[in-house]
């Protein structure tokens, strides 16, 4: 006890006996990696027997090829989406944005273009954009859209469907009209009581350079372990699952949409990865890949997450199911038309 302490009348020494616990240790990044660096020296040799057959040789192979074409693309993603959150003013996207709601729907919704990120990125920017007195159908409009057709997703897609331009157009199309709609709706049936946003934390005092490491750090250790996760799965399907399945799947149109499209929700893969992806499912009709590319950055299982953290159960629990549905209707149209 200081002498500070001794001569202040209200600071008794029974208070001391309520300070807070200290933290519990949890291991981070490094001591995972380090732990698994660890485990692979050790069992080298039972790893090297069991990659020694055709099936894990396969599998090894989608997996690797998947992450490492959509890499470059998450880290240049994660770095615009960082500069953009830390040094572009919020109130620039609230200034940007028509007065009247129903025509700031459709402006926020092709807006989407100028945000270079993953959906992890939208969902608390969308936050900050109905804090800041932005209507709640524009911001979600902006939200939807963003993660899928800015330039970095787009080019990701173009670079996994070579040669098949029409898909690049028929996600940017499908993608801006889905979102257009999901305002609207909400626009005409939202209720403001289902909004419940949660205070902000205080700053921690980063300087910019700072919080754009920590942001870039955060956003690519989030976003990469879903790919990973999106990798793993996708080549275990590739492996376990016999063709002829996934053919009796693909053989029915509409059943093959509606698998695909769950397939994204479960996934939940970053959307600058998710295009190749949907290329190594080539069992399946492009239209029902489109629903894939549609539907998963705009709801899966994290960005569900991430809603009910940002805006509240009562908001997520209404939104993301309709936006499913819209998103699966308007990838059948769109790939009707142009695929």
């Amino acid at each position: 006890m200081t002498s500070a302490e001794v001569t202040r009348p209200d600071v008794r020494p029974e208070d001391h006996q309520h300070e807070a616990p200290p933290r519990r240790w949890r291991p981070g990044s490094l001591e995972i990696l380090t732990a698994l660096l660890i485990f692979v020296g050790f069992f080298r040799g039972q790893l090297v027997a069991l990659f020694d057959n055709p099936a894990m040789q396969t599998w090894a192979t989608v997996f690797v090829s998947i992450v490492i074409q959509a890499i470059p693309f998450l880290v240049l993603g994660v770095v615009i989406s960082a500069i953009i959150a830390v040094f572009v003013p919020p109130s620039f996207f609230a200034k940007a944005l028509p007065k009247n709601p129903a025509m700031a729907v459709p402006v926020a919704g092709v807006a989407g273009v100028a945000l270079p990120g993953c959906e992890c990125g939208s969902v608390p920017i969308a936050g900050g954009l109905v804090r800041r007195g932005v209507a709640p159908a524009a911001a979600f409009a902006f939200l939807l859209s963003a993660p899928a057709i800015n330039p970095v997703v787009l080019v990701a897609t173009a670079v996994a469907f070579p040669g098949k331009p029409e898909m690049v157009v028929a996600r940017l199309v499908a993608s801006v009209i889905t979102a257009m709609l999901m305002g609207w709706l909400w626009l005409r049936l939202g209720k403001a009581e289902w909004i419940h946003l949660p205070k902000r934390p205080d700053m921690d005092g980063l300087s910019k350079w700072g919080a754009f490491w920590a942001s870039c750090r955060h956003d690519f250790v989030h976003a990469g372990g879903f790919l990973v996760i999106g990798g793993i799965t996708a080549a275990v399907l590739n492996v376990t699952v016999p063709p002829e399945w996934l053919q009796a799947i693909a053989d029915y149109p509409v059943l093959a949409i509606v698998v695909l499209a769950l397939l994204a929700v479960l996934l939940s893969i970053c959307s600058e990865a998710d295009a190749f992806v949907a290329a190594s499912l080539n069992q399946f009709s492009l239209t029902a890949r489109l629903a894939f590319l549609v539907v998963g950055p705009m709801i899966d299982l994290k960005l569900f997450a991430m809603q009910v953290g940002t805006f509240g159960r009562g908001f997520a629990l209404r939104f993301a199911p309709a936006t499913f549905v819209v998103a699966v209707l308007v990838s059948v149209a769109i790939g009707w038309l142009l695929l």
